[in-house]
């Protein structure tokens, strides 16, 4: 009840008055059923600014450090969050990994709206990163459609340790859902979750038109932290619309990487289809 009251009273209103978000393909959102919205991730503000402009309620799947805070601060975030739509989930260990693919399938077993950041982890730099199994698992899971969703400007507006956001007009744009029932029953076929993974990724990257880094955003923060500046950029591949753009090494439509075990090389350690996710989604 509170998530509509937020929604269309409280938060909703505010939202759309200062950022203006301009939308782009909402038709593309089922109306009903379950679905998972597969975006970007580059702001704080991307939690509050895509269930703004959607019809349909959605959770997100969220750190479970917004819902352990001590005090009565930490116990009004925590409620706020839980009002908003988020689930909140562990990021620490193999365990997580699996604990974030069962509340998610939760949602869309109830057949509601799923959101979810393949990265993992909030871009630190604007770039897209690749992404992480867990979404191609759900998705195969539960047999639901996934719809790609980019956030442009969020970036600009709230990057990363800015708490106030600039008020400026950011735009969100959904692509077609994607069909992975041709994969039904191979979830724990790591060739084709990494595979569906990829497609995903890529059609986000086509939306977005970011620079993409064939490496992981939570490996290339950590890194950062170690190494001098410049000395780590990730591996980089070419924009959109560019030979080969698409995530990781394979081509573009999962149909012309995939199906087939073997037809794309799995990185060592990188794909099990249930630890990957282990990180959940940063907020």
């Amino acid at each position: 009840m509170f998530y509509y009251v937020l929604k269309y009273v409280l938060l909703g209103p505010l939202l759309r008055l200062l950022f203006r978000p301009r939308t782009e393909g909402l038709e593309h959102v089922p109306e009903t059923g379950a679905a998972i919205v597969a975006g970007n991730h580059l702001s704080f503000s991307d939690h509050f600014l895509m269930p703004a402009v959607l019809k349909r309620r959605i959770t997100f799947l969220a750190k479970q450090e917004y819902f352990t805070g001590p005090g009565l601060k930490g116990r009004l975030t925590a409620a706020f969050f839980r009002s908003a739509g988020q689930i909140p989930v562990d990021r620490s260990g193999k365990a997580a990994g699996q604990a974030a693919i069962r509340e998610g399938l939760g949602v869309l077993d109830g057949g509601e709206l799923l959101g979810i950041y393949p990265e993992g982890t909030r871009s630190h730099d604007g770039r897209l990163y690749k992404g992480k199994v867990g979404v191609a698992v759900m998705a195969l899971k539960a047999g639901v459609p996934v719809v790609p969703c980019a956030m442009v400007g969020t970036f600009e507006i709230q990057p990363p340790g800015k708490v106030v956001p600039r008020i400026r007009r950011v735009t969100i744009r959904f692509g077609e859902p994607l069909d992975f029932s041709r994969y039904a029953g191979m979830e724990n076929d790591r060739t084709v979750v990494r595979a569906v993974t990829d497609e995903i990724m890529y059609r986000i990257l086509e939306l977005s038109g970011q620079e993409y880094v064939d490496d992981y955003a939570a490996d290339v923060k950590a890194a950062a932290q170690e190494r001098p500046a410049g000395l780590l950029a990730g591996r980089r591949r070419p924009g959109p619309g560019a030979a080969q753009a698409g995530p990781g090494a394979t081509a573009a439509g999962a149909g012309s990487t995939a199906a087939g075990a073997g037809a794309s090389a799995v990185e060592p350690g990188a794909a099990a289809a249930g630890p990957e996710p282990s990180r959940g989604q940063d907020g």
